[in-house]
């Protein structure tokens, strides 16, 4: 299965959860590869649409490869084969702290005038564009459990069968699209996979932003305030 871009893998993913329309959801997208997906899953289910903060944490001369991830409370999630990749306690440290500065900056581009929404006892959907170890994903799951959601649903487009094993437990439910038999990168299995920028990013919650002004104004004037 391969997608043509986030634009159809979002539609797809919609589809798949139109069981939770009309429950006013909670869709938590994990940046920036996810926002534009979330946009579409929550304009289509008719819920709110919010960004959950994690930062991956790289394998020691390898970027790409994550070892762990973390949160914005600073919680860490290490892979069982961190160490195995050189990865000694002291650079863990320090690549942790590295990106929490990161989402530190993030949160307040992202979300300047506004908390993060409250998942408590919400459905809360937490969408990503692909899961390769599934680290970003678990640390996003774990941050929103400690919140108390009614139900905490991780979606993807496609994974990687080890990294759906990992997450299962932190989540009450799984949909993911596509779990190929060979898995190298989320990236080959999308036919266009731009990176999406912080502009996009602030631009597609801007806009949710506005939105939900303009409903309450209306709401506002037709109750006659």
């Amino acid at each position: 299965m391969i997608f043509r871009d986030r634009i159809e893998a979002g539609e797809l993913l919609a589809e798949a959860l139109a069981k939770w329309r009309g429950e006013n959801p909670l869709i938590a997208a994990i940046p920036r590869g996810a926002v534009p997906m979330g946009k579409i899953i929550a304009d289509r289910l008719g819920g709110d649409l919010d960004v959950v903060l994690t930062r991956k944490l790289s394998a020691p001369g390898n970027p790409e490869f994550a070892i762990g991830a973390i949160d914005e409370t600073g919680w860490t999630y290490l892979a069982d084969y961190a160490e195995q990749t050189g990865a000694t306690r002291e650079y863990v440290e320090r690549e942790a702290a590295a990106e929490q500065e990161t989402m530190s900056r993030r949160r307040a581009l992202y979300t300047p005038a506004q908390p993060p929404r409250d998942p408590f006892d919400r459905v809360v959907i937490v969408v990503d564009d692909g899961l390769a170890t599934g680290a970003t994903m678990i640390a996003a799951l774990h941050a929103l459990r400690a919140r108390k959601p009614k139900r905490l649903v991780c979606a993807v487009a496609v994974a990687s069968k080890d990294a759906l094993q990992k997450v299962g437990p932190y989540a009450d439910e799984i949909v993911c699209l596509h779990t190929p038999g060979f898995f190298y990168a989320v990236s080959q299995f999308y036919r266009h996979f731009p990176q999406v920028t912080d502009d996009e990013v602030v631009a597609l919650l801007r806009a949710v932003g506005d939105a939900g002004v303009e409903s309450q104004d209306a709401r506002s004037r037709a109750e006659g305030r």
